[in-house]
């Protein structure tokens, strides 16, 4: 099936897309398939300044899960000199990027990835960046500071490239873009799968003009062949989740084209790798495409490993002696009590399983919502859209949503399934897990992990796991026992 694209308004990011072609991607392992690609919009408001001063009352979901500097492993090449920012003002924003950042984004100060990271972006001699920080520490902050600061709004022509493995991280992505840039004029556009009824062949479009370009790698690729995306005044090309846009299973052939295709008209352009993670093989890589397609310095951030699991989200396991107990956990146990402390994301490992424990729940009387990679574009954006309205309280969902989404109100996470390497079934996905813990407790608020175990092989997987992060996790049982659930999430602080 072609991709379909088409050009919509910001109230319209969300809107509904086309399905795409059946093809294996890490978001739904085994028997299933994800999507990538299309849809646009555009932001132009009038700029306007006043005071940028906010009311400590005003400070709302602006706190984040900050590591120690001692945890930061700053690189720098060259003899560039970097400060690093205490307050935004140190960083020389125009005046309406700092209103963005005050008024809409309601920040205080930069947190510490911020403040060691945005001097790199935007110093000059603009030097690409390999930045790994966790979950919830602010790093979209960065990327997307850094694509606005760069964008001359008086030249219509794309100035700063976004791209990222899933249509629901380019849509979160610019929803952050369009609030942090309220002010300043600069235009975007949104490159995902369109709605069919606003389909629109892309021969028939007009060459892109807006400013910032946010979309998945099928898309880009499809609107730079057609001549429809022009590079040669692009200023700032950026990869979100760069492990996974760069590691072999992943999105590596469209990235490296990408970046092959902006190297041929603009060799200056400034390259941010970004992610929660990189293993050492995507890590090697990244730093050799870098040298070597770019040839030019390069600077690097990251945050030791064992410290990437989140300081805020108590982790735990239970010890289930069979299929239907696991479903009993989550029913008697773990929604029961989760009504009292927020939202519950329930991970599966494929949409078989997924489907399977949605009509147990749904039999045992819960009302509970799916998302996985076989549904429409429309159903998947509608859900997510009650999810995070806090219309429904349980989402089960295969690893479409592990990475990149933002959901302040969820505070549990349940491993239904434990994330395992699509070729290896023994061998834990690190990344994976760690990206599912990350969606509990965000910005610093308070989490809960369960991993639920069901036999000799979880128990060896949930082993290694604990052995690579460095972390004991603790021991919920029996499975059956609702007082030692509530000791649980009142250790959590949920309770």
């Amino acid at each position: 099936m072609a991709e379909k694209e088409s050009t919509s308004s910001a109230a319209e990011i969300v809107s509904a897309a086309a399905k795409p072609p059946e093809t294996k991607r890490w978001a739904d392992v085994a028997e299933e398939a994800e999507e990538d690609q299309e849809k646009a919009e555009s932001s132009s408001t009038e700029v306007g300044l006043d005071s940028l001063a906010i009311e400590e009352s005003k400070l709302v979901d602006n706190v984040l899960t900050d590591p120690d500097d001692s945890r930061i492993e700053a690189v720098t090449s060259g003899d560039t000199p970097y400060t690093s920012a205490k307050r935004f003002e140190d960083l020389n924003l125009s005046p309406e990027l700092l209103k963005g950042l005050y008024v809409e984004m309601k920040f205080e100060k930069p947190s510490k990835i911020q403040a060691i990271s945005l001097p790199m972006i935007l110093t000059p001699p603009h030097k690409n960046l390999i930045a790994q920080a966790h979950n919830g520490s602010g790093k979209t902050t960065c990327f997307v500071l850094g694509m606005l600061s760069r964008v001359d709004p008086h030249l219509k022509a794309p100035q700063a490239l976004c791209i990222c493995p899933t249509r629901e991280l380019a849509i979160q992505n610019m929803e952050v873009l369009l609030k942090m840039g309220k002010f300043t004029g600069i235009t975007s556009e949104l490159a995902i799968p369109s709605d069919p009824a606003n389909y629109i062949p892309i021969q028939k479009r007009p060459p892109i003009t807006a400013h910032v370009i946010i979309g998945t790698p099928g898309t880009i690729c499809k609107w730079m062949l057609a001549k429809k995306l022009g590079m040669s005044q692009l200023k700032i090309l950026v990869y979100d989740e760069a492990d996974h846009m760069l590691a072999e299973s992943g999105f590596r052939d469209d990235s490296v084209k990408i970046m092959k295709a902006i190297l041929k008209s603009n060799a200056n352009c400034q390259v941010l790798l970004f992610s929660a993670t990189f293993d050492d093989a995507v890590k090697a890589f990244v730093s050799k495409i870098v040298e070597e397609i770019f040839v030019q310095d390069y600077n690097q951030l990251f945050v030791k490993k064992e410290e990437l699991s989140l300081e805020s989200v108590r982790q735990y396991k239970v010890y289930c002696p069979d299929e239907l107990s696991k479903i009993m956990v989550i029913k008697d146990r773990i929604l029961e009590l989760g009504e009292k402390v927020g939202q519950t994301i329930v991970f599966v490992r494929s949409r078989n399983s997924a489907s399977n424990l949605h009509q147990s729940l749904i039999r045992l009387g819960y009302e509970v919502t799916t998302i996985q990679g076989a549904l429409k574009q429309e159903d998947r954006d509608k859900i997510i859209k009650e999810f995070k309205e806090g219309l429904t309280q349980v989402l089960i969902s295969t690893d479409l949503l592990a990475r990149g989404f933002d959901q302040k109100q969820v505070n549990l996470v349940v491993n239904f399934d434990l994330p395992v390497k699509y070729d290896r079934p023994s061998e834990p996905d690190y990344e994976v897990y760690l990206h599912r813990v990350g969606r509990a407790g965000r910005f610093g608020r308070k989490g809960a992990v369960f991993n639920l175990l069901l036999n000799d092989r979880d128990d060896m997987i949930m082993g290694k796991i604990e052995n690579y992060f460095n972390a004991q996790i603790t021991e919920v049982g029996p499975w059956n026992s609702d007082k030692e659930f509530e000791t649980a999430l009142t250790n959590a602080g949920l309770l």
